[in-house]
């Protein structure tokens, strides 16, 4: 008969949470090591950057250089104008993603409840898909307005389809089986929605939500670029019609902080409603 008590190391202490206490040392000297050739990378491409247009190598107007544009960020982030479009920027992205993403994933999962209507809804779906979504900002800044509403219509424009179509794609991915079984049981359509339908699809639309974020941003850095007073769509078209490479540069760095952040945001959403999706990359990781 075999024993079940947990195996115990030379240290006293279970096996299973020395095996633990490696992998995370592991990953936290993989993650070290990573941030450190990352920041080698950067430091490297400023310093020929900068050295190139000391050297007049390149012309510094035209390129601008690492010295310009921090003075640059200096100066917008000491009047606040620098917060200020970020914040606009963010707000519209974050409000018109969550918007489009929730309601194109209910949509998408209420369509397993009626096949009839998906084949009639089918083609008009995929005909929406096709349309660069940039396209309908006209119409859509003319609805409403050169403020923040109209932002926030395009980015959820541009989330909604994608939701649905991910979240309706997952309904067919579904084992049939776990259906069948629970229809064998009496379980109303509404039962199994509940039950099966929906947390089996979680992880198909926590993953349009990746591609979700950056869809919001595009749309609303596009309709900044279009018409608005603020947000940093607008600072970088403004400062590029002047000319003034140094602040485009700070506008795009932003820009790529902001992508950053709200990605980040999107997967801490998913480790916390999908654990183990994030213990398999994890595994995966050390495994390496």
């Amino acid at each position: 008969m075999k024993s079940t008590s947990p195996e115990i190391t030379l240290t006293g202490k279970p096996a299973g949470v020395v095996k633990s206490k490696r992998r995370q040392s592991t990953f936290s000297k993989e993650w070290l090591t990573t941030m450190l050739w990352r920041f080698i990378i950067v430091a490297v491409i400023l310093v020929i950057w900068e050295s190139a247009v000391r050297l007049e190598l390149v012309n510094g107007f035209l390129m601008g250089s690492p010295s310009a544009i921090l003075d640059a960020a200096i100066t917008m982030a000491s009047s606040g104008q620098l917060l200020t479009d970020a914040f606009a920027t963010v707000n519209a992205t974050v409000i018109g993603f969550v918007a489009g993403s929730l309601i194109g994933s209910l949509a998408g999962l209420l369509m397993w409840y009626s096949k009839s209507v998906a084949r009639v809804l089918d083609p008009f779906i995929v005909a929406m898909n096709g349309i660069p979504k940039i396209a309908l900002a006209p119409m859509i800044i003319i609805w409403f307005g050169s403020g923040i509403f109209s932002k926030i219509a395009l980015a959820s424009v541009a989330t909604f389809i994608v939701a649905l179509l991910s979240a309706y794609q997952a309904t067919h991915q579904i084992d049939e089986s776990q259906i069948n079984l629970m229809k064998s049981f009496g379980a109303k359509k509404s039962q199994i929605f509940r039950k099966i339908i929906v947390p089996s699809s979680l992880p198909w639309i926590i993953s349009a939500f990746r591609i979700n974020i950056g869809l919001a941003l595009v749309s609303v850095v596009g309709g900044e670029f279009i018409s608005s007073d603020k947000g940093l769509g607008h600072m970088v078209f403004v400062e590029g019609n002047l000319f003034n490479l140094p602040a485009v540069w700070v506008g795009v760095f932003m820009l790529m902080l902001v992508a950053m952040f709200l990605y980040t945001c999107v997967g801490y959403i998913e480790s916390r409603l999908l654990p183990w999706n994030d213990n398999k990359s994890s595994s995966k990781s050390t495994s390496v």
